[in-house]
Parts: structure tokens; C-alpha cells; sequence
């Protein structure tokens, strides 16, 4: 029961991660306010990582691993619709 427990610890500890990950970004996006908070998503992010690979849950892994990855994702796609638009 214990290695179950933990489990279920460490997924739900991974979507919080991913959460947060995604509530920092709202300021940002949604509501143009100029945050920096999204900084945080590369210390929360890599957190949400490691609990989703000792658990082996291939999607916390890769969503968490897109939210680290997510500033340089939204530059890309800013210099795109600059470029483009």
C-alpha cells in the first residue's frame, strides 16, 4: 500500500506543478499585464519533471517538460506573428 500511496503523491504533486506552471503564464497572455512570474516556471517546471519521471507518467513528462520550455515556445511564435502579421 505504501508504494501506491506514494504514487499518487507524486502524480498529483506533478500536476500541481503543471498547473502552476500554467496559472503563471495568465497574466502574461491573457490579460497583458507585463509579469515576471513566468520565471518561475523554470524552477516549478523541473520539479514536476522529476516527480513525473519517478512515477513513469510519460504525459506529466511531456507536459511539464513543454511548460520549461514554454518561454521560448511563446518567443517563437511572437516573433512569428511579428514577422508574418
Amino acid at each position: 500500500m505504501g508504494i501506491e500511496t506514494s504514487e499518487k503523491k507524486y502524480k498529483l504533486l506533478s500536476i500541481i506543478c503543471l498547473l502552476i506552471s500554467i496559472l503563471i503564464w495568465i497574466p502574461n497572455i491573457i490579460m497583458k499585464i507585463a509579469s515576471p512570474l513566468w520565471i518561475l516556471t523554470f524552477i516549478i517546471s523541473p520539479i514536476g519533471i522529476a516527480l513525473a519521471v519517478r512515477i513513469n507518467h510519460y504525459f506529466l513528462i511531456i507536459a511539464n517538460s513543454i511548460m520549461l520550455l514554454s518561454f521560448f515556445i511563446f518567443m517563437a511564435i511572437g516573433y512569428f506573428i511579428n514577422a508574418y502579421f
